[in-house]
C-alpha cells in the first residue's frame, strides 16, 4: 500500500512531502511524476493540484484527499474515477484567512474608502459620511463553512447580515434564505454581496445580469470564491451602468487574468490574485494524516463530497 501526493507545483511537493512523512512516518508516501513506483500500489492520493488523467489510470485507487476547500478542478478530469471517497479540504485556518479578507473588504465598501482613495488622488480634503453598521444589509451567497463562519463573524460585528444557500440553513444572528424561490428576496436588500458558493453547473454564472439587476441601485459585490460565478460582461455593463458601485474580485474564470483583460484597469473593480485564503501546510498535513488513519482503519473521511452536487 502507498499514498500519493501529487501537485504540478513543485513549492508545494517540497513543502508538503516532508510535513506528510512527518505525521505518517509508517507510511509508503511516493511524490509524482517522478516518484510514482508500481500504479498498482498507490491506495490513497494526497492532490494539491493535478495533473488530467492520472488519477483514473490507479487500478487501486480507494479514496483522494484534496488540498483545497473547493474540488471543481478535480470533478472537472472526465478520468476522474467517480466510485471512491472524494474529501475535500476544512483547515482550521482556512475560514480565519477568509473571514479576514471578507470583513476586510465589507469595511473598505461600509466605510467608502474607495471614494477616500479617490479624494486623495484628487488631494481633496472631505469627509465621507457612512449608516450604522446595523443599517447596512451584507449579504453571503453560499453557506458552507467559509460562508458560515464569514456570516457569523459579520453579523458579531453589528451588520444586518443575510444568506443564501441551495439548502436551507440555519445561523444565529442571520436571516437565511434557501433554493432559487428565494433568491430574488435575498437579493433585492443585499447591500454588500459576498460570494462564497462552491461552483457546481447551478452556480455557473450566477452572478449575472439578471441576478445582478436584482441588487438595490449601487450595491457592492465582493466575489471571493470561483471566477466562473460571475459573467464577466454583464458584471462590466452593471458597474458602468452604476447599478453596482464597486467590486472586489479575489478569482477569475482563468488565471492567471490575461494582461488584455478589461477588468485591470476598470475603475469601479479591485483585483486581487486569488490571495483571500490559502491553505496552511502545517495545519493541512495534519488534518490529511488524520484523515488518512480514519481510511486505514476502515472508516469514512470527515469531509466526504457529494460527487453528484460537486461539493
Amino acid at each position: 500500500m502507498a499514498i500519493l501526493f501529487m501537485s504540478t507545483r513543485q513549492v508545494a511537493t517540497e513543502t508538503y512531502v516532508p510535513l506528510l512523512k512527518g505525521h505518517l512516518p509508517d507510511q509508503d508516501i511516493r511524490v509524482w511524476p517522478d516518484d510514482m513506483g508500481d500504479a498498482a500500489d498507490i491506495e490513497y492520493a494526497v492532490i494539491d493540484i493535478p495533473d488530467s488523467g492520472v488519477l483514473g489510470n490507479l487500478p487501486n485507487l480507494k479514496a483522494v484527499l484534496s488540498l483545497w476547500a473547493g474540488v471543481d478542478g478535480l470533478l472537472a478530469d472526465p478520468g476522474f474515477p467517480r466510485n471512491i471517497p472524494l474529501a475535500r479540504m476544512v483547515d482550521p485556518l482556512l475560514a480565519v484567512d477568509m473571514t479576514q479578507f471578507a470583513i476586510h473588504w465589507t469595511l473598505h465598501f461600509h466605510r467608502g474608502i474607495h471614494h477616500i482613495a479617490e479624494l486623495q488622488r484628487a488631494k481633496e480634503w472631505r469627509q465621507v459620511l457612512y449608516p450604522e453598521t446595523s443599517q447596512r444589509r451584507v449579504g453571503v451567497m453560499g453557506l458552507g463553512v467559509l460562508g458560515t463562519d464569514a456570516a457569523s463573524n459579520l453579523s458579531a460585528m453589528g451588520f444586518d447580515v443575510a444568506g443564501w444557500d441551495a439548502i436551507a440553513k440555519s445561523i444565529d444572528g442571520v436571516e437565511t434564505f434557501a433554493g432559487t424561490d428565494q433568491l430574488g428576496d435575498f437579493l433585492k436588500g443585499t447591500e454588500i454581496l459576498i460570494v462564497l458558493l462552491p461552483l457546481t453547473d447551478e452556480t455557473r454564472g450566477i452572478i449575472n445580469a439578471q441576478t445582478l439587476a436584482m441588487l438595490p441601485k449601487g450595491a457592492f459585490l465582493i466575489s471571493l470564491a470561483r471566477g466562473a460565478h460571475v459573467v464577466d460582461d454583464d458584471l462590466l455593463a452593471a458597474l458602468d451602468s452604476g447599478q453596482i458601485e464597486h467590486a472586489l474580485l479575489d478569482a477569475f474564470t482563468e488565471e492567471p487574468l490575461a494582461d488584455d483583460h478589461p477588468f485591470w484597469s476598470h475603475p469601479a473593480i479591485v483585483v486581487t490574485p486569488h490571495i483571500a485564503s490559502r491553505t496552511t501546510p502545517r495545519t493541512a498535513a495534519a488534518e490529511i494524516a488524520i484523515d488518512i488513519r480514519r481510511l486505514l482503519a476502515g472508516e469514512e473521511p470527515r469531509h466526504p463530497v457529494d460527487l453528484q452536487k460537486g461539493f
